[in-house]
């Protein structure tokens, strides 16, 4: 059992650290409100991790993962809302552009970070297809397949919550350069247009 744990944990740690909308919202809270709104944003993003974990043990994830027609309107929803956020980071970067240069201030951020978090990844069907299709494979035949998954579950929502909380701890050390307003509107177009990208190569991927 701890070697199906063991291969669980490489598995979920490589795809926990890997680059994608996840750490995309989580760096632009974190740039428009700081590591206090960065943190609630990862807490949405794990809370969205447990639902869908959640309707992975009561199979209702894997109905979705069957269906075409679903998981095309899910994984659109999911597009429209990450190209969402990135026009409406590159809108708040560039009010907080002359706003900053007047007053020495950044634009606060909009609406609620745990709930961004949260819809971001609530909105992934790819969660689905994984919950419902790899990560049954990695359970340890040893248990039954309810406890199991909620192992496996739970291991990869504090993975994630470890390390994207990290993440967001990292950028607020970075606080000097990010104060910067050169430096802070560059990164904030980067991830406007990064979100922007991943909301249009999620829209086009196939499966």
């Amino acid at each position: 059992m701890l070697t199906h744990f063991a291969a669980a944990l490489g598995v979920l740690g490589l795809l926990t650290v890997m680059p994608g909308p996840d750490m995309a919202v989580v760096t632009r809270r974190a740039l428009m409100a700081g590591p206090g709104d960065a943190l609630r944003t990862v807490g949405g993003i794990v809370t969205g991790l447990l639902l869908w974990g959640a309707l992975s043990v009561a199979g209702l994830a894997a109905v979705l993962a069957a269906s075409p027609t679903a998981y095309l309107v899910v994984k659109l929803l999911g597009a429209g809302y990450l190209v969402f956020l990135g026009a409406q980071a590159l809108w708040q970067n560039r009010r907080s552009a002359s706003r900053t240069a007047l007053q020495g201030t950044g634009s606060p951020a909009v609406g609620s970070p745990w709930r961004t978090g949260l819809v971001s990844n609530a909105l992934n069907p790819k969660i689905a297809v994984f919950y419902s299709g790899l990560l049954p494979t990695l359970a340890p035949p040893q248990l039954p397949a309810a406890w199991a998954m909620t192992l496996l579950v739970l291991l990869h929502a504090t993975l994630s919550l470890t390390w994207l909380g990290g993440y967001a701890l990292l950028l607020s050390r970075a606080g000097r350069a990010l104060e910067r307003p050169g430096t802070r509107r560059m990164l904030g177009r980067t991830t406007g247009v990064v979100l922007i990208g991943l909301g249009l190569v999620v829209a086009t991927t196939a499966g």
